[in-house]
């Protein structure tokens, strides 16, 4: 376990650091109208009153802003991270001292105390949970299979001393969840299709105003500005693999050509691939890409993405990053048995030498973006938090209705959003005349 600052109920670095997170904060909240408008309907209309919700989330300066808007909402909100490397220390400080909230977090915790951040959220015995990931879900999934030995220890140790009736009540308690990832929507959705999802989750990340936005605007320009706090690297005349040409890796290769680099685009999906060749990449497998990059990022949501193999391929220098949720796609556990390391160069660059030449890997392969970085900027998380805080409004209005299935934020929602961000950005856009309407709903007009 890590020596932490415990206050009161929260697990912390160091209150002593709420004031620069309450600064911080309140920059971000500039860049975030739509979640503002949201929490100032939330404190008057109070749709969260007297329900208890836990986040597993990235702890950041946006992150505070939506857990403010779901306590103004009524919500009694318990927060941890969703992953070591996230948390912004400082804002978790300002979040329990200015707004009571519980926090567990701190940047850099080790496994074991990850894992009892995740039990301290569940210990919150929430109504309504909220996911970037799906850990908090998973974790209440193999409490509710009755695997137990699934579960980290942290969580496991905590769990047997529940009665069966406490740890059916701690998952027949929660109405319904929110799923901020493409990596957690992907472990839902393998839930549900067999059969064994215990209750309804909202996909935030289906809905436009998210994965159009967050995905490919937020990840682009976040995960080149991690990389180049980590390494000083000059873009310009560099070659750079990009594992995965969904939405976050477009948006990567879209700012890596912009900053004048050389774009080999590697794919197993053949539509992907496809559009990655037609939008001006030269895709390749990696096999073929490893001898030629300065740079490797995947961005995939999959395992082992990045072997021994294409690694041993390499040339001397190569650069290896992650952007993907979790840190699996650069295949580590190999690369230990293989190569010798690791050696710190760098704050978040690790050197390894194998087969006499040296590679280096960012941020040990965690997402780069928020180790070494800040994360998405803020304008583009307050469409993604719009979506969040609608979601668990909509959850306590309509869970009971909703099947044990993951569903997609209603459309209205997701244009709601989109209306919201376009009047605080001062575009105005055109509605359709009576004219129009009636003959987009006609089948026998025509030329």
């Amino acid at each position: 376990m890590m020596t932490a600052a415990t206050y009161d109920t929260s697990d912390i670095k160091n209150i002593g650091l709420a004031d620069e997170g309450r600064r911080r904060t309140a920059w971000a909240e500039r860049s975030m109208p739509v979640l503002r408008q949201l929490r100032e309907r939330f404190a008057k209309e109070r749709p969260l009153a007297g329900k208890r919700l836990a986040a597993c989330l990235h702890v950041t300066t946006e992150t505070a802003n939506l857990a403010v808007a779901l306590q103004a909402g009524g919500a009694d909100v318990a927060l941890c991270a969703s992953n070591p490397l996230s948390t912004q220390d400082d804002v978790a400080a300002h979040l329990v001292r200015d707004h009571g909230i519980k926090v567990f977090a701190i940047k850099g915790e080790d496994h074991a105390t990850y894992y009892e951040h995740i039990r301290a959220a569940l210990a919150h015995r929430p109504d309504i949970t909220m996911d970037d990931g799906a850990d908090l879900v998973g974790a209440l999934h193999m409490i509710a299979l009755n695997r137990l030995d699934d579960l980290a220890p942290p969580i496991r140790t905590w769990v047997e001393t529940l009665s069966a009736a406490d740890r059916k009540a701690l998952v027949t308690g929660v109405a319904g969840s929110t799923e901020e990832t493409t990596t957690g929507v992907i472990r839902l959705k393998a839930m549900a299709q067999d059969g064994v999802l215990q209750f309804p989750v909202i996909a935030v990340n289906d809905s436009l105003t998210k994965h159009l936005f967050d995905n490919r605007y937020g990840t682009g320009q976040s995960t080149l500005d991690g990389i180049i706090r980590a390494t000083n690297l000059l873009v310009a005349g560099s070659t750079v693999v990009v594992a995965g040409y969904g939405w976050c890796g477009r948006g990567f290769a879209l700012r890596a050509r912009g900053a004048g680099a050389n774009v080999l685009v590697t794919e197993i999906d053949p539509m992907k691939a496809l559009e990655a060749q037609m939008d001006g990449y030269r895709v390749v497998p990696m096999a073929e890409a490893a001898p030629q990059g300065d740079l490797f990022v995947t961005l995939t949501g999959n395992v082992a993405v990045i072997r021994v193999e294409h690694m041993r391929a390499m040339k001397d220098g190569a650069i290896l990053a992650n952007s993907g949720h979790f840190n699996v796609e650069i295949d580590l556990d190999s690369l230990k048995q293989a190569a010798r390391g690791p050696v710190a160069v760098r704050e978040f660059v690790d050197e390894w030498q194998l087969d006499g030449k040296k590679l280096f890997v960012l941020a040990d392969g965690r997402l780069i973006n928020l180790a070494a970085a800040e994360g998405h900027p803020a304008s583009v998380m307050d469409m993604s938090f719009a979506n969040q805080a609608l979601a668990a409004e909509y959850v306590v209005q309509e869970g009971k209705t909703l099947s044990r299935d993951v569903h997609r934020i209603p459309e209205a929602l997701d244009k709601e959003i989109a209306r919201l961000k376009l009047k605080a950005m001062g575009v105005a856009i055109d509605t359709l005349t009576p004219a129009q309407r009636k003959y987009l709903a006609s089948w026998d007009l025509g030329t």
